[in-house]
């Protein structure tokens, strides 16, 4: 019920302020709100930003289009498909863009993620483990399941030049610093953010080569290796480096700036849409 009426008193703190941003005050403090309400607030900012353009929602992308996708980049790929129905379905869904071909291109892929508790069972004096004398809990591996959502759209903008995948992680699985938690005994526990019973992130970074966190890689690299071009499709990954949770400001923000690089790469293909 609270998450509703945040939800309502979000809804009508937008119509008062005629604009996406007015929506984000000190109260709006919205870590807990699902990344796919986000994404229909960067799309009226879209609208709002370029006038000219038509943009859409979409929460979901077929298989079948992706094979069909890369089959125009090449007859031999995308021939394999055992389940008719099958699809991918990214968290935060997909914004897409009209070229001046009629064709809707990918502007915004996003998702969020939150794996690990022990911060939250530290502060509550709760222990974990099969006996209950532990205060950490040993990382799982859900969060991998983000690999085959990242691959499945690299598949499908594997003709393109930029890959606006965003991928938010947020949990005691994702430190990039060491720090420390007081239990409400007063007693401390340490969490290392190199410990490799906690830290997931080095299993998610397979998705952007290694590159930065916290960083937007939309443009696609190109690296040179020996007589070889080879084009790279890195996943933006955003954690809170603290364990802290996100707040739907700072997701906006980054889920903003990676939509208007996606416009930035697709500009000569969207020029007649901007001039007519």
């Amino acid at each position: 019920m609270a998450k509703k009426n945040q939800s309502s008193r979000l809804t009508e703190q937008h119509k008062e302020s005629h604009g996406v941003v007015g929506i984000f005050g000190e109260e709006a403090k919205l870590h807990d709100l699902a990344v796919g309400k986000i994404s229909h607030w960067v799309i009226k900012q879209l609208e709002k930003d370029y006038p000219k353009l038509s943009f859409r929602f979409r929460k979901s992308i077929e298989k079948r289009e992706i094979n069909e996708a890369l089959k125009k980049v090449d007859s031999s790929l995308g021939q394999t498909l055992f389940v008719e129905n099958a699809s991918i379905i990214p968290d935060g869904g997909i914004i897409e863009v009209k070229d001046d071909n009629d064709d809707w291109r990918v502007v915004l892929v996003s998702e969020a993620k939150h794996q690990g508790k022990d911060i939250e069972n530290i502060q509550k004096g709760q222990l974990v483990g099969k006996n209950k004398d532990q205060d950490l809990m040993a990382a799982g591996n859900a969060i991998e399941r983000s690999h085959k959502n990242i691959s499945e759209i690299a598949n499908f903008m594997l003709a393109e030049s930029h890959f606006p995948y965003v991928l938010f992680l947020e949990g005691s699985n994702f430190l990039t610093e060491t720090i420390s938690v007081r239990r409400p005994d007063g007693r401390v526990v340490i969490l290392e953010y190199n410990s490799g019973l906690l830290n997931r992130l080095d299993r998610l970074t397979a998705a952007n080569y290694g590159l930065p966190v916290n960083t937007n890689l939309c443009k696609n690299m190109f690296v040179k290796h020996k007589d070889k071009t080879i084009m790279l499709q890195a996943a933006s990954i955003y954690t809170q480096g603290d364990g802290s949770r996100w707040d739907a400001k700072k997701i906006f923000e980054v889920m903003l700036e990676v939509s208007r690089t996606s416009l930035q790469v697709l500009g000569s293909d969207l020029f007649h849409q901007l001039t007519k």
